[in-house]
């Protein structure tokens, strides 16, 4: 059954940290390379950062040098560790394989207030 279950957003000021989680099924996880999108209210889901399975990592632009993505291959999740947060970050966080299937969890929201 493919699952993939977010965790970690919560409302937070400019400038704080939030660290996501996100769990996968073994049938989403393994073997691919993995991305946290963001979709902010009024605009379109976008990328934020992926790993592959070598640990190759790759950020959009206005998150570099602000967030982390990391993976546990035992535990079949990935994590982004996200700093010094802006209001422009305010979204809906998802994780997914990259490229992306069809299948969506239910994400997490990140507010950030200036």
């Amino acid at each position: 059954q493919e699952r993939l279950v977010e965790s970690g957003g919560g409302v937070v000021q400019a400038g704080g940290s939030l660290r996501l989680s996100c769990v996968a099924s073994e049938s989403i996880f393994k073997g691919n390379a993995m991305a946290w999108f963001r979709h902010p209210p009024g605009r379109q889901r976008e990328l934020v950062a992926s790993i592959t399975r070598r640990g190759v990592l790759n950020y959009t632009p206005a998150v570099r040098g602000r967030f982390a993505i990391s993976r546990d291959d035992a535990k079949n999740a990935v994590y982004l560790q996200m700093d010094n947060l802006k209001p422009d970050d305010t979204a809906t966080y998802y994780c997914n394989t990259q490229p992306r299937q069809n299948y969506w969890g239910r994400g997490t929201q990140v507010s950030v207030s200036s």
